[in-house]
């Protein structure tokens, strides 16, 4: 072979090579360190829960489809792991840092999260899901940007701030489960942080953020709090809602917004005011007594403090319902979807199941439980999901110890057990939650979106149906559940996997109320689900046991 047939022969190889190395998506790596340190964000000295010495963590900012490789290392004295909050997993329920689907990282050591934001834009966060960890802690944003590819329906920000709001308890995460374990409630929180800290107001604080005058940001808010609804506003500015739990929505203006527990939105937010110091505001929603938490925005040529009187805070459910009633599904915008067929036209898919989950609170043994249908879900020792995969699921939990229709009977008296309900793989299902309470509920579903067809006063009927948003209801990962109300929410079960639904309250999701749904991988094809990965540490009763055959294309 001559010279000049040579180098055209390397100079092939190398551009094929260079094709296989760009053809994957682009990596993120992250190290966390994570351990106690004191905090005081409402004054009080408390052990706190830091990732990388940092309260709130780090934020996670990356662009669809995206991996991401967190390696964490576990300095505390207790097991720990992570959830993902609204990163759908597709395929992939492996990493969703659940106890039905992990085994957690044990004091000392390491385990390395890898997963894929694949086929998602939008707002969400993590947490630390053990114990009662979150109240100490650990959370953080995780954005999903938008490839430059796709357009998104409004100019480019001039910068995009994310703000975590919530209530918090100066009593330590670790004070706060003892109490859990006794049987007893929580009760009211000590205040509420925005990114950790709430402001004085004496004129010594640090700005949160920052504004150019006549510049239009964007501000992603979660509310990652314990226990309350929150409602958020900002001092003199009216927010244009853009975006909701990973979908573009309908732009409507809104002076204030309610953001229940595990929800997150975006909105645009212009600097065109008088140049000086405003007030970010956070008040406790539906609650007797109101709690506040207030962050500074500053405009950089600001020349005055923030207005001492704060903008108020709205009042009653109906107007919380009048608002959820108010957002829309953006039908025009693009965005990356995992797009199952027919996922568009929700509204005229044949339902093929209907599940009715009623949430209740009493005691068992003199401690408080809360439960789904009558059960109050216990965490097992082996992953549910490692259970199924290794085939020992009988020595581990029972499928669908609770009905789809539960009697009124199932109210009143609590079971405690794994609740693991059987579903079949692509049904389109309708759940309906009914909340006979007298506290507002929210629900979160790992590895799908969902829509939220209806929210309504009263007791459902499926004369009910007559009422659902059927085409532009906004496809989300949360629901909220009025008191003495219900929420109906209709997906398509096409991601496989163990999912857990779970309440959005650390507390209640802590004594019972969630469940997994087990989406089996039947024709055990990679094309359905990822192999386990080999690096996975196994517990439980299938330490030991000889891995099952591989999946088949």
């Amino acid at each position: 072979m001559d010279s000049m047939a040579m180098k055209l022969l390397l100079l092939c190889l190398s551009i094929g090579a260079i094709s296989v190395v760009h053809g994957e998506d682009p990596y993120l790596f992250f190290t966390w360190n994570v351990s106690y340190g004191t905090i005081s964000p409402l004054g009080v000295p408390q052990q706190g829960i830091l990732i990388n010495n940092e309260f709130p963590g780090p934020n996670i900012n990356s662009t669809t489809n995206n991996n991401i490789v967190v390696n964490v290392f576990n300095n505390l004295d207790e097991p720990l792991m992570f959830t993902w909050n609204g990163i759908q997993q597709r395929k992939n329920s492996w990493q969703d840092g659940t106890p039905g689907t992990m085994c957690p990282i044990p004091p000392g050591k390491n385990y390395t999260y890898h997963f894929q934001v694949k086929d998602q834009i939008g707002s969400y966060f993590y947490y630390p899901i053990t114990a009662m960890h979150r109240a100490g802690g650990a959370f953080g944003g995780l954005r999903v940007n938008s490839r430059l590819l796709i357009p998104v329906p409004y100019a480019d920000p001039e910068d995009d701030y994310t703000v975590l709001i919530g209530d918090w308890y100066t009593k330590s995460h670790s004070s706060l489960r003892k109490q859990l374990d006794m049987g007893r409630s929580l009760g009211r929180p000590d205040g509420v942080l925005i990114n950790g800290k709430n402001a004085r107001g004496d004129g010594t604080d640090e700005p949160l953020f920052i504004m150019k005058p006549g510049k239009t940001y964007k501000f992603r808010v979660c509310n990652v709090g314990l226990k309350n609804s929150l409602n958020f506003r900002i001092q003199g500015h009216t927010m244009k809602l853009v975006e909701m739990e990973g979908s573009h929505v309908v732009q409507n203006t809104y002076e204030s917004l309610d953001v229940h527990l595990g929800q997150c939105f975006s909105a645009l937010v212009t600097a065109d005011k008088e140049p000086k110091d405003y007030w970010m505001v956070a008040d406790t929603r539906f609650t007797k007594t109101m709690l506040t938490g207030l962050g500074l925005i500053r405009y950089t040529n600001g020349n005055g403090p923030a207005n001492p009187e704060l903008p108020l805070s709205p009042e009653g459910l109906a107007w919380s319902l009048n608002q959820a009633r108010s957002f829309r599904w953006n039908l025009t915008a693009s965005a990356a979807r995992p797009n199952p067929q027919g996922s568009y036209h929700y509204g005229a898919i044949n339902i093929t199941r209907t599940i009715k989950l009623v949430n209740s609170a009493s005691k068992v043994d003199g401690k408080l439980r809360y439960a789904v249908n009558g059960v109050s879900h216990i965490d097992t020792e082996t992953p549910l999901k490692y259970a199924e995969y290794f085939g020992v699921a009988d020595k581990v939990f029972k499928y669908d110890i609770i009905r789809d229709d539960p009697s009124p009977e199932a109210e009143a008296k609590i079971t405690l057990t794994p609740n693991v309900v059987n579903q079949t793989y692509r049904d389109f299902v309708e759940i309906i939650f009914e909340n006979h309470g007298k506290s507002i509920q929210s629900w979160h579903l790992d590895g799908y979106a969902f829509f939220p067809v209806a929210i309504e006063f009263g007791r459902w009927a499926p004369e009910k149906r007559r009422n659902y948003n059927l085409l532009d209801a906004i496809s989300r990962h949360t629901v909220q559940v009025y008191p003495g109300s219900w929420a109906a929410i209709m997906l398509t079960f096409d991601n496989v996997g163990m999912w857990n639904l779970r309440s959005a309250q650390p507390e209640r999701a802590y004594l019972g109320q969630q469940l997994y749904l087990s989406v089996e991988n039947v024709a055990r094809s990679l094309r359905d689900e990822y192999m386990l990965p080999d690096t996975t540490p196994l517990c439980g009763v299938i330490k030991g046991l000889p891995k099952p055959p591989p999946y088949g294309p």
